[in-house]
């Protein structure tokens, strides 16, 4: 292919325009250009000055920007208290961690105690509706605390190792908010009131949730109230010692599971203790396989012997003849 020459312009050559074609545009004046670039300039100046799409909708929808003298998000949920509750007592990065982890389970602790309370009380009003869709609450708290070692699974034995001086003999173990859901779940233990005596208030809260019928006790005066036969030795009883399984009461639990549909709610009721306790189960499985990962068979700060502790924890059945009964079908 042959190459078309390149003949360079010829700054002297004025072309005589054809017939019919425009006339060659004559240099623009130095006052014409200023104002073309003048306009030019404004226009990229009002381009620059019109709102990012995030701030024109945020505008367009009104959005409450002025919170002086009006109660804010912060306002409303305390956060200058809440955020300002972590102070690490070590000088170790992984401390906030740990605290922010048992800070936050016992935020979902007093929820599931607000929550487990009502439906005993549901429970016992006979009110099986209202009771299902708290005790439903309290399942989906439990699998949200059984996520939660995930975190702290993240922590390493050196990272541990770090902090524990600091922590001195304080330990989930003493938690009361806990201590009252186990006691409200059917796991009575008069030994568990002592970490509490010198908390006079606190300690009144524990006893009452010790000294109350459980959600199981509940639930197995409903049936006797709805007609079957759980003995006097388990709805007549001191609610303060820890529950027994019974055969009398597994033939109750066995009447409502071969018959679902004449005891609808009941065996509802059944299978929601059923969820309950496999997420509580889950729990604590989670708990002591987090402790062995972190801390290995070290004993606890709370003077147990750590993991040797939890794992005897996982054979509470706190309510025996949901579980039994299924074997009988």
């Amino acid at each position: 292919m042959t190459a078309c020459p390149f003949n360079p312009p010829n700054p002297d050559h004025n072309p005589i325009p054809r017939a019919g074609s425009a006339e060659p545009a004559e240099p623009a004046e130095p006052a014409a250009v200023n104002a073309a670039n003048a306009s030019n300039t404004a226009k990229a100046a009002a381009v620059g000055s019109a709102p990012a799409l995030g701030e024109r909708i945020v505008h367009e929808e009104s959005a409450q920007l002025d919170f002086e003298g009006r109660m804010s998000y912060g306002d409303y949920l305390q956060l200058d208290a809440i955020l300002n509750a972590q102070q690490p007592l070590s000088p170790d990065h992984n401390e906030m961690l740990f605290i922010v982890q048992h800070q936050t389970s016992e935020l979902w602790m007093k929820l599931m105690l607000h929550e487990l309370t009502s439906a005993m009380a549901s429970v016992a009003q006979d009110e099986l509706p209202d009771a299902f869709k708290k005790l439903a609450r309290v399942s989906a708290i439990m699998a949200q605390l059984v996520h939660a070692w995930d975190v702290l699974a993240t922590m390493t034995p050196p990272e541990y190792s770090a902090i524990r001086p600091y922590l001195a003999q304080s330990s989930g173990f003493q938690s009361w908010q806990y201590r009252c859901i186990e006691f409200s779940m059917g796991n009575k233990n008069a030994a568990m009131l002592q970490p509490h005596a010198h908390r006079p208030d606190i300690l009144a809260r524990v006893q009452a949730a010790y000294t109350a019928p459980s959600l199981y006790d509940e639930c197995l005066r409903l049936l006797r109230q709805r007609g079957l036969a759980v003995p006097d030795s388990h709805v007549q009883r001191d609610w303060r010692q820890a529950y027994s399984a019974s055969p009398a009461v597994e033939n109750a639990w066995l009447e409502v599971y071969r018959h679902p549909q004449q005891y609808w709610d009941l065996y509802q009721l059944g299978e929601e203790l059923t969820d309950l306790e496999d997420a509580f189960r889950l729990w604590r499985f989670r708990h002591v396989t987090t402790v062995e990962r972190v801390i290995g068979f070290k004993r606890g700060t709370g003077g147990t012997g750590g993991v040797s502790y939890l794992r005897k924890m996982l054979d509470v059945v706190l309510f025996p003849e949901i579980w039994s009964l299924r074997t009988q079908l």
